[in-house]
């Protein structure tokens, strides 16, 4: 009679050891998803910054369409790659378009910021003077952002990756979250903004 109780007692306890890894897994998970939304959020102020920083700058500008241009089309593509990584956070695809996104948006804001420097009126606009503290303040928060975000998918992969954790992450389909980088060195740089 003992037996069969021991082994029911054992499979009860296997059961709730199980039921705890998986959970633990579906937390991990949850929270770089969380993570992710604070990067979002962060992304969405920067991108409204945008249209606004580039009609203060048209008036001021008028020949120099072409960069103005390239800002916001720079923008509109970051905007749909943030989309696509907000909808399946920790994708590879997904985390590496909106890396190449972002990377392309930097560097179209850096040349309107060069070509900024050599107008001194619009250096002088107060309005200009605000929307570039703003962005720069935007840039530190989705720098923070990221890095939250790429501490919770380390601590989600490495959960998902051990022994006996492997096992159930491979049955439930926890697949592996991608991290948020910037592979190009030249892009990993924040813009610059000085007035």
């Amino acid at each position: 009679m003992a037996a069969p109780l021991i082994f029911l007692g054992l499979v009860v306890l296997t059961g709730f050891f199980l039921v705890g890894i998986y959970n633990r897994l579906v937390s991990y998970r949850n929270r770089y998803k969380n993570a992710f939304s604070q990067i979002d959020v962060q992304l969405k102020r920067r991108y409204d910054l945008i249209p606004n920083l580039v009609e203060t700058a048209k008036a001021y500008l008028k020949h120099e369409r072409e960069t103005l241009e390239a800002v916001i089309q720079a923008r509109n593509q970051a905007v749909g790659a943030a989309g696509r990584a907000s909808a399946q956070p920790g994708d590879a695809a997904a985390m590496a378009g909106l890396g190449t996104a972002e990377g392309a948006l930097s560097s179209a804001l850096g040349r309107l910021f060069a070509l900024a420097e050599s107008y001194p009126d619009l250096k002088a606009n107060q309005t200009m003077a605000q929307l570039m503290e703003e962005l720069t303040s935007t840039e530190n928060r989705v720098s923070f952002a990221r890095q939250a975000f790429n501490d919770s998918v380390m601590e989600y992969n490495t959960a998902r990756e051990v022994f006996p954790n492997s096992l159930l992450a491979g049955m439930f389909n926890f697949q592996a979250a991608v991290l948020f980088e910037i592979t190009n060195p030249a892009e990993k740089e924040a813009v610059r903004v000085k007035f």
